[in-house]
């Protein structure tokens, strides 16, 4: 099967291909990026929102992913507008910089990344898998994979070692809260076909 990828953010479609079994699912990236309204109060309103957009436009299945991370001690500023965080025209690094930079003094450091995947094979068959990365955000900017808050986040099953998720690139690629998702939607391709 193949689906179109809903997102003109390369990381994305680079982290998805490595992701999927290519004999199950093979996701290619969108011709061209669509600027989607992403004003949905929810994860899986935003994920509908550009999967749906995608199909409209491109008249085939669609794969979109909305996904953030959530700072327990900053409840209203990351989450949803975790890639709007601190304004446009920061780059990955200044918003991970700015994050650290508002957690300074803050003992209460628990966080975790959600991602939501919505399948859009058409009106009538949609889809959703939800994939969490729990963990704490750590006290410095460490690491050179992966991208966004990776380098600024330490997963709940490597605290005692203290690596950020940048630091874990091949850890990553099976514990992310996208791996999770997109595992739940492999096993629901597989079951389907």
């Amino acid at each position: 099967m193949e689906l179109l990828l809903a997102s003109g953010n390369d990381h994305k479609a680079e982290e998805f291909s490595e992701l999927f079994d290519p004999k199950i699912l093979v996701v290619k990236a969108a011709p061209e990026k669509i600027d989607v309204a992403e004003d949905g109060s929810t994860y899986f309103e935003n994920a509908l929102l550009k999967a749906k957009a995608y199909y409209d436009k491109f008249k085939v299945p669609v794969i979109a992913d909305d996904s953030g991370l959530n700072v327990q001690s900053l409840p209203n500023e990351l989450g949803l507008h975790s890639a709007r965080f601190g304004g446009p025209g920061l780059t990955d690094r200044d918003r991970a910089e700015l994050l650290l930079k508002k957690m300074d003094g803050v003992s209460e450091r628990e966080a975790y990344f959600s991602c939501v995947l919505c399948v859009y094979f058409s009106e009538k068959e949609i889809f959703y898998f939800e994939g969490r990365l729990n963990g704490s955000i750590g006290y410095s900017y460490r690491g050179s994979t992966g991208f966004g808050y990776d380098p600024v986040f330490i997963p709940t099953d490597k605290a005692e070692e203290g690596l950020t998720v940048a630091e874990l690139h091949e850890w990553k690629q099976k514990n992310s809260h996208r791996a999770v998702a997109s595992a739940l939607l492999s096993k629901f391709l597989a079951q389907r076909n």
